[in-house]
């Protein structure tokens, strides 16, 4: 997923929209001015450029009804009714363990879980039209029948369309980092987000994160360890002079003044090491390049 603009934020959303599903056309949808008029809680994405082209739209055209799920909205064309109910076992046809992958960008994770996992149930949440028509590309040539998608804030999907201890397994993979302090209240991972999660995930259920920002995995690491409902699969894994974090802080590595050994140290660690299941996007590639580290985490529903 590309990084945020913040100065294109409140210039995204419209009221009663036509439904993403009835489309013929994604690029021709309306966007949301501004989701602050709709929702309590600022929304942790920006609504891009939905113009596809010619492969993605064919794609979408083959694929969209199958894979793209109907949702009912509130007012703002990526939100949820709150009286929204769903059979997962009809929509997907079958019963299954379920996996949901918040914002899928590109669609390439939900892909390789998918591939990976075929008796589980996949979802990804994403409200980016390119990329879900991507993830419906990948889906047809992987001739991959275990995929839907919807078009939604992630916030108000796992309130209103996610039962309660439906879900065996979350992934959010590299979501906006939403730099700037005053816009961190933007960041999709916090203690609310920890708690819509604890009411949908099964016990035992797997909720894995990755971030290329180093601050954005403090946070995570912060919400995470300090909400008894979950634990680290990795305690104290990685830590010290063996940690990523620790690297950051030392090397400079963001760009930023690199702090004296002692100040640099993370004495916690839990890092987990790479998903083995995440394929390594251009999105990663492109971080790597630029010499900043990737930062795992696991934790378990307890």
């Amino acid at each position: 997923m590309t990084e945020p603009n913040p100065a294109s934020q409140d210039r995204d959303a419209e009221p009663n929209p036509v439904p993403a599903s009835q489309r013929a056309h994604p690029h021709d949808h309306n966007l949301e001015k501004d989701p602050a008029l709709f929702r309590r809680e600022p929304v942790s994405f920006v609504r891009r450029g939905a113009r596809l082209n010619r492969s993605r739209q064919g794609a979408w055209d083959r694929m969209a009804d199958t894979v793209l799920v109907p949702v009912p909205r509130d007012r703002a064309d990526t939100s949820v009714a709150r009286d929204a109910v769903f059979d997962w076992t009809q929509i997907f046809g079958r019963p299954g363990r379920m996996l949901v992958d918040i914002g899928c960008g590109q669609g390439e994770s939900t892909a390789q879980g998918a591939a990976d996992r075929p008796d589980w149930n996949v979802l990804a949440v994403e409200v980016y039209v390119p990329g879900l028509a991507g993830l419906m590309g990948l889906a047809e040539r992987g001739e991959l029948t275990n995929i839907r998608a919807v078009e939604a804030n992630a916030p108000e999907v796992l309130d209103h369309l996610l039962p309660a201890g439906g879900v065996d397994e979350v992934w959010v993979f590299f979501p906006d980092p939403w730099h700037k302090s005053r816009h961190h209240k933007r960041r999709l991972v916090s203690p609310a987000f920890a708690d819509r999660l604890a009411r949908v995930l099964a016990p035992g259920g797997l909720i894995r994160l990755a971030t290329d920002w180093s601050d954005y995995a403090v946070q995570m690491r912060t919400v995470f360890e300090s909400d008894e409902r979950f634990e680290n699969l990795h305690p104290g894994e990685r830590a010290g002079t063996h940690s990523p974090l620790t690297r950051v802080r030392a090397e400079g590595l963001e760009k930023q003044e690199p702090l004296p050994a002692e100040d640099a140290l993370d004495a916690e660690g839990g890092w987990s090491p790479r998903f083995a299941g995440r394929p390594l996007t251009s999105f990663e590639a492109k971080s790597q390049k630029a010499g900043r580290l990737v930062f795992d985490l696991t934790y378990r529903r307890v």
